[in-house]
């Protein structure tokens, strides 16, 4: 038996290995269900020094505010907003942006609908929905619902 090779113990066993390639699996899964909570969790990164969030045109370049202020009173500025979504900017009568953004988005089946500024509403062109300036519905096949949020 001098002769014999001596048995090495490997430096990882099976049920090390398995138990490893458990562990790795169950942290990939765990992590890619956790991240898009994390990504919901933290601000946007355009948030500016006041807290407000810049507004975007659809190539994704800034907006500065003096540009939509340039417009005159009652005007509606369409900008990419949140989630690039495209958002109509209200220029009030004292020359401000309304802190109220609307999403330009048919409640009834997600239409992008333009100002008509003869009417003074939006006119959705897919099913003849009618909105008030401020977003609510008027008339139309769109639920009694608007898509408004608040622009601070």
């Amino acid at each position: 038996m001098e002769n014999a090779i001596p048995y090495e113990n490997s430096s990882l066993s099976r049920r090390q290995l398995l138990n490893f390639l458990t562990g790795a699996t169950v942290a990939a899964t765990a992590g890619s269900a956790l991240y898009p909570i994390a990504q919901f969790l933290v601000p946007p990164r355009e948030v500016t020094e006041g807290g407000g969030i810049l507004a975007k045109d659809k190539l994704g370049n800034a907006i500065p505010a003096s540009q939509i202020l340039a417009e005159p009173p009652g005007t509606r500025a369409l900008i990419a907003g949140l989630a690039s979504e495209p958002t109509y900017l209200t220029i009030q009568m004292d020359g401000s942006v309304s802190p109220m953004g609307i999403v330009d988005n048919c409640t009834h089946l997600g239409c992008t609908f333009p100002w008509n500024p003869s009417d003074q509403q939006f006119q959705c062109p897919c099913h003849g929905s009618l909105y008030a300036p401020d977003g609510s519905v008027v008339r139309g096949p769109a639920p009694c619902h608007s898509r408004l949020f608040m622009w601070r």
